[in-house]
């Protein structure tokens, strides 16, 4: 067995590894910045990251109520 080559081989993997490793640490940090500036948005509208859900679901019910509401002006004839 060439032990030159097989060094080669697996300093090469440990180099592929090294930039896969930075790609992932830089695409985490974009990550954890576009969260952050979610969670600022949310503040701003009033709304905790913990709401969301809640506050999703006050939407679609209010959002269902106007179409309904909508509906209902209209003329049944067309």
């Amino acid at each position: 067995m060439n032990y030159e080559n097989k060094l080669n081989e697996l300093k090469s993997k440990i180099e592929i590894y090294k930039n896969k490793k930075i790609k992932a640490e830089t695409r985490l940090e974009q990550l954890l910045s576009q969260k952050d500036a979610i969670v600022k948005e949310l503040e701003n509208l009033g709304i905790t990251p913990e709401n969301l859900d809640n506050e999703i679901e006050k939407l679609d019910s209010e959002i269902k109520d106007l179409i309904n509401k909508i509906e209902s002006m209209l003329p049944s004839d067309i």
